[in-house]
């Protein structure tokens, strides 16, 4: 019985793709104009978004170095070049030996020192100048 149900159901399936065949076939022999039309449109559509993808894109950004000759110039060690982060997050001098392992102390030396060789007299002003010579972001 299950038998005679799935070959039923196989030729009506195959007689509604039949049909389907048959009215696509007469709708683009009656509309072959059109067909023809929306395939040009559409091969200028996906042209224009890739020509505009590549005329009008971005180019990739530069890759932040940090200013290496800079830093060299003006003596920073790594250690300062840290606290300078820190205070460019704007973290008070306990904050900064908190996260950094040291003494507020050994953070208040680094911090002269940031200044001293950054020629400023606060710590904006710091953060301002390393900002001017590309050393931070």
């Amino acid at each position: 019985m299950w038998k005679r149900i799935v070959l039923y159901g196989a030729l009506l399936a195959a007689g509604t793709l039949l049909l389907q065949w048959l009215d696509y076939q007469r709708l683009v022999h009656s509309h072959v104009g059109d067909v023809f039309t929306f395939l040009i449109a559409g091969g200028f559509l996906a042209l224009g978004v890739w020509l505009g993808a590549k005329v009008i894109a971005r180019p990739a950004p530069r890759a932040f170095d940090g200013n290496p000759q800079a830093v060299a110039t003006l003596g920073l060690s790594p250690r300062e070049m840290q606290v300078l982060e820190e205070l460019l997050a704007g973290r008070s001098n306990q904050e900064i030996a908190e996260r950094l392992g040291v003494s507020r102390n050994t953070v208040k030396t680094h911090v002269a020192r940031l200044l001293d060789k950054l020629g400023a007299k606060r710590r904006g002003d710091a953060v301002a100048r390393a900002r001017e010579l590309g050393i931070v972001r």
